[in-house]
């Protein structure tokens, strides 16, 4: 997820660097989604974390999410100054593969517990979360109970979603839409857009939209209630527990080929998957933890609903299907 307080900054993009960097010091630049690296996202404590082990200058690089991050290195190509991109989900991974631009981390990754499992030989995971409808309780007192009650419920009750070409949120609940619905997700889509108030290019917007009152409802995670209840300590946002379960997206990190500080950049995806990185992520990034923490979980992470099932897509399927599926969306949406 995002740090919650970048949607309400309305923060642009951000690039985070130190005041000065040494000639001699080995540098290692990061792509990443621009609320990893805001003040109050996991950017700031993980570049101090990792520079006192590296001997090194982290240089964080934001871009507006996920799928902007894939689209610029593909743009850049051979000629990207990353040596790391970090914000990758598993949607996307098997189309990054294919870019030629990723290469093995060679790192032991057991470490990760991930439900349903995940393991691959390019990617290292680093938090986890559910797709779910986040709802002000104060506003809407009958909040959907499954995905279909919110496809066919009260068309005044509006939700506001992300894009699912520029947005990982976006896509994964296109995603989750497929899972439940099959070949008819279309005819869900056309009546999901009766109760659809606006479509953001981003999570950022989306989100800042529903807490500015916009919207009762907004396509978010499952643990983004907690960011309220530790920061702001209120109950009032709470997140939609679906009978037919909940869409996963799990997070990930990768080198790239045309890097060159190939050993640091496999350093620091080792490192994210260390006690002090896994520490930093629930209460910046407002999700799960890929990996074991040196902290036990804040109290309001028991608070959140439990998922019974757990859908995820493999990514080749979603590869294959993406852009189809999109066209499909576009043409329910009515937005071609």
């Amino acid at each position: 997820m995002k740090s919650l307080k970048l949607s309400l900054a309305a923060l642009s993009t951000l690039v985070l660097f130190s005041p000065a960097e040494a000639q001699d010091q080995k540098s290692l630049t990061v792509y990443t989604y621009e609320s990893f690296l805001s003040d109050w996202g996991p950017g700031p404590k993980v570049k101090a974390a990792f520079e006192k082990t590296c001997g090194c200058t982290v240089n964080f690089v934001g871009v507006a999410d996920g799928v902007a991050l894939l689209t610029r290195l593909k743009l850049e190509g051979q000629s990207s100054k990353a040596d790391v991109a970090l914000g990758l989900d598993t949607n996307l991974i098997e189309e990054a593969k294919q870019t030629g631009l990723f290469e093995e981390h060679g790192i032991d990754t057991s470490a990760a517990k991930i439900p349903g499992g995940f393991k691959d030989k390019t990617f290292v995971p680093y938090d986890y979360g559910h797709f779910a409808v986040v709802y002000d309780s104060e506003t809407l007192k009958n909040p959907p109970k499954s995905l279909k009650e919110l496809v066919e419920g009260d068309a005044s009750q509006k939700i506001v979603i992300e894009d699912p070409r520029t947005s990982t949120p976006g896509l994964g609940l296109l995603l989750w839409v497929k899972s439940v619905y099959g070949d008819k997700a279309p005819e869900a889509w056309s009546q999901l857009k009766n109760r659809v108030l606006t479509v953001t290019p981003g999570w950022s917007e989306a989100y800042g939209l529903f807490t500015k009152g916009e919207a009762p409802m907004v396509l978010s995670y499952i643990t983004s209630p907690a960011y309220h209840m530790v920061e702001e300590k209120t109950e009032r946002y709470k997140a939609a527990k679906f009978e037919e379960g909940h869409y996963i997206q799990i997070e990930v990190a990768g080198a790239l080929k045309a890097s060159q500080n190939k050993e640091l950049a496999r350093e620091f995806l080792a490192f994210a998957l260390s006690p002090e990185f896994q520490t930093i992520i629930p209460t910046t990034n407002w999700m799960m933890p890929a990996a074991a923490t040196k902290d036990p979980l804040p109290e309001a992470f028991s608070k959140l609903p439990e998922v019974d099932k757990t859908f995820l897509m493999s990514p080749d399927e979603v590869a294959k299907n993406r852009q189809a599926w999109i066209r499909e969306w576009l043409a329910a949406m009515s937005m071609q």
